[in-house]
């Protein structure tokens, strides 16, 4: 059975690929990446939803966009 993190303490990081002027800004919490989920929310709505990924996911995702298999 799959359960939802305890995001409560969550210390969160903003991505260096968000931008400055307040468009896309991505944030996670590295902290929980031990436990094969990776936390990611609007940086812009911080009591807002988080979706959360599997850590494999998110490398391959992460290795994606640092690859510039999407266009900006």
């Amino acid at each position: 059975m799959r359960t939802t993190p305890d995001l409560s303490r969550a210390e969160w990081v903003k991505s260096s690929y968000s931008n400055a002027n307040g468009g896309g800004c991505v944030e996670w919490a590295p902290a929980y990446a031990a436990s094969g989920a990776i936390p990611v929310r609007d940086s812009k709505t911080p009591h807002g939803p988080a979706l959360v990924f599997p850590a494999s996911s998110w490398s391959s995702f992460v290795a994606a966009v640092r690859g510039g298999e999407f266009s900006a």
